[in-house]
Order: structure tokens, then C-alpha cells, then sequence
């Protein structure tokens, strides 16, 4: 029986509890996948009438082709364009993860993929149903042979981080631009993670402290960049309370 949560740790002796998502929640993720794919199939389905007036044989063989693309080239351009993410996953708050929380590769998503055929069989998904209630991590055929999990990100409450955040000048918000672009890089969990080592800080002893509030730091400015006028003279925790200040407020 697979568990609940899986913790992993980064080189840097972070550790991070992942909510592994159950095979009910996957499933009604690929449910609403299938029919973005129906959809799909059925425009392609449509304006290839028009084709067909000119040669059935070539309408047919575009159709076999573009059946193929869409049932597998679906999952594989979401997932490496949305990072792990496809439009059901994005409903039900479901990613896509390497199984050690590195960075998912292209090949990665390409062998999850293809071998969704066989989770499939015989019928309804039971192997791979099946596969995810007997892993410990939930994975199923296709998440083992690709070393991959999926996640749940809950939705998080917001945090009051005015207990946290002083009420000081932000450098940060003097570029709106990059200030933007922080948001809509910094997933759910990344932005609970920094929340949370803010709101915990005092429990920590100080050489966790500054390894941990660096650790964030080198994390986010991966992410986005500001330019060195708005972070010169900025400590690691104050970093850290300036993106918290830019993603929750």
C-alpha cells in the first residue's frame, strides 16, 4: 500500500514532505484529460471532411496519424511545456515530479507516456490502478519504469505574514516586471516552503537558520534575477521576506 506523503531530501539537507496524489485523484485527472483529447479528436475529426473531399486515402492516413499524435503527443507537450502538468492536473493540483524531486527530463515524460497503454489494460486503467495502491510511492507501470511520482499540491491558506514581514521598504517592488514573472514561476509548494521557514524561524537553531534561509535564496534567484542595485546589503532571511512579500501580499 503506497503511503501518504514522501519526504526527500536535497544535497543541501532540506527536507521536503511531498503529498503523493492517491489513484481516485489521478484518475479524475485523466478523465478530464480524455476528454480534452475527444475534443481535440473531434476538430481534427472535422476538418478533415473537407480533405476528404479531395482523397479519402489521404484523409484516413492524416486521421490514423494525427489519432496517434494526439493520444500520446497530448501528455508529453503539456507535461514538458507546464512542467509535469497537463490541463486535468492542473484541475485537481496533481504534478508531475522526478521521483528524487529533481527536475524532470524530456525522456522522463516520453517513457511515462508511452507506456500508458499498458497501465491502461485490460480495461479502466486496473494495472495501472492496481500498480499505484501496491507502491509505496503510487506510482504506476509507467511512473516506475520512468522513475517518476505525482504530487498533490493542496491548496494553501494564506499565510498572515505580517507577523513575519516587517513593515520596511521592499526593494523587489521597484521592478513590477520581474516581480510578475517571480509569481508565476514559484510553484504552490515553493511558495509554502519559503511561508513556513519564515513563520518557523525562531525554532531553528541558528546554523539550520542560515543554511536553510540560503538555501531558499539560491533556490529563488534560479528562478528570477534581480538586478544587484535591489539585493546588495540584503541578507538570505531578508530575500526570503521579500519574495514571501511579492507571492502572498
Amino acid at each position: 500500500m503506497y503511503a501518504r506523503h514522501l519526504t526527500i531530501q536535497t544535497p543541501e539537507g532540506i527536507v521536503f514532505p511531498l503529498r503523493l496524489a492517491g489513484p481516485v485523484t489521478r484518475f479524475l485527472a485523466l478523465a478530464v484529460d480524455r476528454a480534452c483529447v475527444q475534443i481535440l479528436s473531434a476538430a481534427v475529426s472535422a476538418a478533415l471532411r473537407f480533405l476528404g473531399v479531395i482523397s479519402a486515402d489521404l484523409a484516413g492516413a492524416v486521421w490514423l496519424v494525427g489519432s496517434f499524435a494526439l493520444s500520446f503527443g497530448y501528455g508529453i507537450a503539456l507535461e514538458w511545456l507546464w512542467q509535469g502538468q497537463t490541463v486535468g492536473k492542473r484541475l485537481l493540483r496533481l504534478q508531475v515530479m522526478d521521483e528524487q524531486g529533481l527536475r524532470l527530463t524530456f525522456s522522463q515524460i516520453v517513457v511515462r507516456n508511452l507506456l500508458r497503454p499498458v497501465d491502461a489494460l485490460p480495461a479502466f486503467y486496473l494495472v495501472g490502478g492496481l500498480a499505484c495502491l501496491l507502491s509505496p510511492r503510487a506510482q504506476r507501470v509507467g511512473d516506475i519504469a520512468a522513475n517518476t511520482i505525482v504530487v498533490s499540491h493542496p491548496r494553501l491558506a494564506e499565510p498572515d505574514l505580517d507577523q513575519v514581514l516587517p513593515d520596511k521598504y521592499n526593494s523587489f517592488r521597484a521592478y513590477p516586471v520581474l516581480a510578475s514573472r517571480l509569481r508565476r514561476r514559484v510553484s504552490p509548494r515553493e511558495a509554502g516552503v519559503a511561508a513556513q521557514a519564515l513563520m518557523r524561524r525562531a525554532l531553528l537553531n541558528p546554523e539550520d537558520r542560515v543554511r536553510l534561509f540560503a538555501a531558499i535564496r539560491a533556490h529563488m534567484q534560479e528562478l528570477v534575477r534581480f538586478p544587484p542595485e535591489a539585493t546588495e546589503g540584503v541578507s538570505d532571511e531578508q530575500y526570503v521576506r521579500n519574495v514571501a512579500d511579492i507571492l502572498f501580499r
